[in-house]
């Protein structure tokens, strides 16, 4: 037997020697769409240890372990999410840094997201705890804008208080996590003062990553006007971009120009659904005067997850019925996030890259999508997600597309998966046999 052994362990070496067995996993016949590489065709992708090997436009399945059928589907850079509320588990009632928030990994994989970023749940004095409570456990890839606030998102008395809002500190966290921390989050202010974009921009400016933006209340003290020409920088986010709420479609039934305005200073668009910031007279009215979102994100937390925004693809249905292209859509959740939160080695399959990939499926038929309010549009194509896979393992399957079929496995048979492809149901290691016990 142990001879038998050395010859088997002989013919696997020598089998990736001569290049038969390459990757670990293939993705085969799949519409490839990445907008960092200007693909949008058929092609395959091999995988091996958790990054793009190659994308071509016929690699021969026999070299892979593993080969996934996914002839007729979408194959996408996993989507980023870079709006959501994550930091949860603290018990603090109302609270985005407590029970308003979500655990990220129940609402990612089955929608195809493999990075978010939180938007600024906590703030210096507490964002330690939120990367050893979720960010470090969490198998989604969570990323963070940090709140100028220092307490963070905690309700009104505390994102009302200007004496916690400091720059210094706040830079000096970012940048002793920089590889987590992607930007300065301001939201919900509801005074007069332009302090908290202010020390929100000074804290960017000294760790150099960008601001995002959620206005607060409407003060015409504070205008979008002079927010998207004179205190936000290029490549500042503005969230909630069709909201309504804060004079983004003017008196006259049309898009406020300053938006326009903004972006031809190089500010960034973040659509920002959530329970309350998304209006179709408003969305409809931008696409149709050609102002499309630079990125769709998804403010996820418990009042919009089971409402009109419900999830990462569901958002990106319903803006294709206000007449975005599945091209465009997938851009603004792939490539355009990426950009904007600085991290352009995510959202695309450029060899090297992580292996975070998206499989969906574009369904024809007779839906519909709700706004805020509860407005309905129409829609005749939706996005499903088939297939999630983080770091080159699958981790989400609905069809179990990646599984073969019970019987023509070995009767009484077990774990099929590889721990090389497979994070759902991978072959679990054999223990050792115990030794004899003396008697």
């Amino acid at each position: 037997m142990g001879a038998m052994r050395a010859v088997s362990l002989l013919f696997l070496a020598a089998t990736w020697l001569f290049g038969q067995v390459q990757y670990d996993l293939l993705l085969r016949g799949g519409r490839v769409v990445d907008a960092r590489n200007g693909i949008n065709a058929v092609r395959d992708v091999a995988i091996l240890d958790g990054k793009v090997a190659a994308v071509g436009t016929r690699i021969d399945p026999a070299r892979a372990l593993k080969t996934i059928d996914a002839s007729g589907l979408y194959v996408t850079p996993g989507l980023i999410d870079i709006h959501v509320h994550v930091y949860t588990g603290t018990g603090e009632k109302a609270s985005y840094a407590g029970d308003l928030s979500v655990p990220p990994d129940g609402f990612t994989f089955r929608s195809g997201v493999t990075t978010v970023a939180d938007a600024g749940c906590s703030g210096w004095r507490n964002f330690e705890d939120f990367k050893d409570r979720i960010i470090d456990r969490s198998r989604t890839r969570v990323l963070a804008f940090l709140n100028i606030v220092g307490n963070g998102m905690r309700g009104g008395r505390f994102e009302n208080n200007l004496a916690d809002m400091e720059s210094k500190p706040t830079a000096e966290m970012a940048l002793k996590y920089k590889d987590t921390v992607v930007g300065v989050k301001t939201a919900h202010y509801t005074g007069p003062e332009w302090a908290p974009v202010e020390r929100a921009v000074e804290a960017g400016e000294i760790a150099r990553i960008p601001v995002m933006v959620d206005f607060g209340s409407d003060r015409p003290e504070r205008t979008i006007g002079d927010l998207l020409a004179v205190k936000l920088r290029p490549g500042d986010i503005y969230t909630h971009a069709f909201s309504g709420l804060r004079h983004e479609l003017g008196d006259d039934g049309r898009l406020n120009p300053a938006l326009k305005a903004g972006r031809a200073r190089g500010i960034f668009f973040d659509l920002g659904f959530g329970g309350g910031s998304f209006a179709w007279p408003v969305a409809a009215e931008a696409y149709k005067e050609g102002f499309s979102p630079d990125s769709i994100s998804t403010d996820l937390h418990t009042a919009s997850m089971n409402a009109a925004m419900k999830d990462m693809l569901n958002i990106m249905s319903a803006v294709m019925a206000a007449g975005a292209k599945v091209e465009d859509v997938i851009r603004q959740a792939t490539w355009n996030p990426a950009r904007e939160i600085r991290r352009e080695d995510l959202g695309n399959l450029s060899v090297g890259a992580p292996a975070d990939v998206a499989v969906l499926r574009l369904e024809s038929g007779a839906f519909g999508y709700a706004d805020m309010y509860g407005g309905r549009m129409k829609g005749d194509k939706r996005l499903v997600c088939e297939l999630t896979l983080r770091a080159g393992k699958v981790v989400y399957d609905l069809n179990a597309m990646s599984r073969e079929d019970w019987q023509g496995l070995p009767r009484g048979y077990r774990y099929q998966g590889d721990p090389k492809w497979d994070a759902i149901s991978p072959a679990r290691p054999r223990r050792p046999a115990a030794a004899p016990v003396s008697k």
